[in-house]
């Protein structure tokens, strides 16, 4: 798996947890990366998780307003967490992360749904994901 891929599932991790313990991003992180199996830490994706987390944690009431805005009767409260934290990690990359294509901000968001969520987790953070990009004017 790739660093990118990685610090992203590590950086959900650490935003549900989080949610669920407010604490520090440093200590939700390094519980993400505990948790796994993985005997070394790259350098260039414990860098990249940390971006994710911060910048989502420094950004979500915006965030979290795009979000409820495109998300057709649903409310954010009403979402799966994993959902709604999959949701901020796409969002967070779609606006604040140009050096990130569309696409691929939007095919690894799928991924960690498919992953971390239940069977209706992707198509769901697909279309809501795909509506964001369209608000924000990303090709």
């Amino acid at each position: 798996m790739g660093a990118r891929r990685t610090a992203r599932e590590r950086a959900l991790q650490a935003l549900y947890q989080l949610e669920m313990t407010p604490g520090s991003v440093h200590d939700a992180l390094e519980a993400a990366w505990a948790a796994t199996e993985e005997a070394r830490k790259e350098a260039e994706a414990v860098k990249f998780a940390r971006e994710l987390v911060e910048g989502v944690m420094s950004h979500r009431d915006e965030i979290d307003r795009l979000i409820e805005q495109h998300s057709h009767n649903w409310r954010l409260d009403r979402m799966s967490r994993i959902d709604r934290n999959v949701l901020r990690l796409g969002v967070f990359e779609l606006k604040y992360r140009p050096d990130i294509p569309k696409k691929v901000s939007l095919n690894e968001a799928v991924e960690l749904g498919k992953n971390f969520g239940t069977e209706e987790s992707s198509a769901f953070v697909n279309g809501l994901l795909d509506r964001v990009a369209a608000a924000l004017g990303k090709q």
